[in-house]
């Protein structure tokens, strides 16, 4: 609090205790301590006070002996719902409106920045105290009023407001809302505002959720291993401040979190220009097939995004134009992989397609994969090099290398030693041919990033239960490995359930499995469903048939069964499901069509 027109009474000091509270904030907008103590020294003349215009010097000092049986001499502040807090708040909206704030939006304010309405009002509180409004003059007229009080207390902070908008519009505590007052001194009111409601609207609106946005950033640093630029450091910086939070990152993704986070690291955001920069950068992301839900997400997971030219962006995304095929190709990998605008991972990017091209992958397939999973550009093509040397071993090289990366890029970053667990768990199941498994790699490479403890024995786990042994897991795993990786209660129990109902037993469905296990994954609505109902309901044949031949339900319905049936039926013979659909089309007109 300031002002050069009171003139206290010579050498007066004065001691008091502040409100030990932790719902009371300090009066001071530039200080805060948590010392329930200060000394207030009171100087005549500015020869006696070089820091004049600070007339309550603070020198803390703590008593701790002295705790125990003080008592506050100010009375207790009025609560949120008294008639003299709305008084106040009253009194802060007239004075948000002498900056050109709506009455709307002063309303909103003075009834959404508690803890800044509590600190004016301690100051009045503390004021009335020392009894030293008399002497405390505006404009020559002595402040008596209530209102006029509050109102000159919200002029002395001197943060005309910027700190009330900063807790009621952004969330932020009051000693975050000071700081980042502190930064945008030279910012109004109106155009703080603005930005506030345009930044939360455009990119904080549509929050995909903290667990989702966590994820990903961790994810990210997990394989990040190449040497990081100034804007990947800032970004890491934030995000290790987030982690150390309750919730940690993730909560950096929370609708009432996220930008919460980012205004604290980044106070500078709310200076860029509105409508040169923000607005430019939202049109440019949207031109790149970006939606605003995802817009946040971006921001979030790259903070300096939003600091950088709009035409320096653009020049960094047109080097993907080799691997991307149309713009909405690049705006899928900066929702997937907002990194790839630093300069760390562009300079990456390079040596990533220079190693595909030495390793003989065909460059669709490197593309693909970087469009699939570009957190490939973060990872140092010596790491790549390790794992595609082990995948060499299983005889996997060049265009199966291609294959492979196109299905499950995120192969490549698994640490070598993981890979080689994966391999040896399918040698203890009995392939002890490393061609074997290079098929079973080929085929579904998704095996080889998952986890051995959490999916691939509890998939076991589930195939013992319904009855195959280990002996057939061999056969099983080998006709479709996908097995392995399908989720249990979404993929297999129901399909499963669904055969059972129909009248079959535990056992049938096990022997099912155990001759044919790709039925595991067919579509009941698409699959199972009209070629069962087929053979029950048209062929009249009993369910059991199936058992006996479950490759029944991998044959096209309309192509081979239904056109097989009716000429076994016009001929009048009664065959199993095997002779009628095992038979390739020369052997099947030989036999039913021009045989006997």
């Amino acid at each position: 609090m300031s002002s050069s027109k009171f003139l206290p009474p010579p050498n007066l000091t004065f001691t008091s205790k502040a409100s030990s509270s932790s719902n009371t904030p300090n009066p001071s907008f530039f200080s805060k301590s948590s010392n329930p103590f200060f000394g207030l020294s009171i100087y005549p003349n500015k020869s006696q006070n070089p820091l004049f215009h600070v007339l309550f010097k603070t020198h803390y000092r703590l008593f701790p002996s002295l705790l125990a049986n003080q008592t506050s001499r100010l009375p207790p502040l009025p609560d949120d719902q008294s008639e003299e807090f709305e008084e106040a708040q009253e009194a802060f909206s007239e004075f948000l409106q002498e900056f050109g704030v709506s009455q709307e939006e002063a309303t909103f304010i003075s009834l959404n920045s508690p803890r800044y309405l509590r600190m004016l009002l301690e100051g009045v509180r503390e004021l009335d105290e020392l009894k030293l409004w008399g002497s405390w003059k505006s404009q020559g007229k002595e402040l008596v009023g209530f209102k006029e009080k509050v109102r000159y207390m919200a002029q002395e902070k001197g943060d005309n407001g910027k700190v009330a908008v900063l807790e009621s519009g952004v969330g932020l505590s009051l000693s975050s809302a000071m700081n980042v007052a502190r930064y945008l001194s030279a910012e109004t009111l109106p155009s703080l505002i603005d930005k506030v409601k345009y930044l939360k609207n455009t990119f904080f609106s549509g929050s995909n959720g903290g667990e989702l946005d966590g994820k990903k950033a961790r994810r990210m640093m997990m394989h990040l291993s190449i040497p990081i630029d100034e804007d990947l450091q800032q970004t890491l910086s934030f995000f290790e401040k987030i982690e150390a939070r309750r919730g940690g990152l993730n909560k950096l993704g929370s609708e009432d979190g996220s930008f919460l986070y980012l205004v604290e690291s980044f106070p500078h955001l709310l200076l860029l220009p509105l409508k040169s920069h923000m607005r430019a950068l939202e049109e440019f992301l949207e031109n790149f097939g970006v939606s605003k839900e995802c817009m946040g997400s971006i921001v979030l997971l790259f903070p300096p995004i939003t600091f950088s030219n709009i035409e320096v962006i653009r020049t960094r995304v047109l080097a993907f134009k080799e691997v991307a095929l149309e713009d909405n190709d690049v705006g899928k990998m900066l929702i997937k992989y907002p990194w790839i605008l630093s300069t760390s991972i562009q300079k990456n990017y390079k040596e990533v397609l220079s190693f595909f091209d030495i390793e003989k992958v065909p460059k669709m397939s490197a593309a693909r994969a970087i469009r699939k999973w570009p957190n490939l550009l973060g990872c140092s093509t010596s790491k790549l090099k390790l794992m595609v040397e082990e995948i060499g071993k299983l005889g996997v090289k060049n265009k199966k290398l291609g294959q492979i990366i196109c299905k499950s890029p995120q192969v490549l970053l698994r640490k070598p030693q993981e890979f080689i667990q994966v391999v040896l768990f399918l040698k203890d199941l009995g392939f002890d041919e490393e061609e074997t498994i290079g098929k079973i790699l080929c085929r579904c490479p998704e095996i080889f990033v998952t986890s051995i403890e959490n999916t691939l024995e509890r998939k076991l786990e589930f195939l013992a239960a319904i009855g195959v042994s280990r002996a057939h897991l061999p056969r099983v795993i080998k006709k479709y490995p996908e097995l392995l990786v399908s989720d249990t209660d979404r993929t297999l129990l129901p399909r499963i359930k669904y055969l059972m109902n129909l009248g079959l037993s535990e056992r049938d469905v096990a022997f099912m499995v155990r001759v044919f296990s790709p039925l595991l994954g067919y579509s009941i609505e698409e699959v199972l469903r009209p070629k069962l109902e087929f053979l029950l309901n048209t062929m009249d044949k009993p369910i059991t048939d199936v058992v006996e031949y479950p490759r029944y339900l991998s044959y096209s319905l309309e192509k081979k069964i239904k056109p097989r049936f009716w000429i076994v039926k016009s001929r009048n013979v009664d065959c199993s499901l095997k002779d009628m659909l095992a038979m390739n089309d020369h052997d099947f007109a030989s036999h039913f069509i021009f045989g006997p």
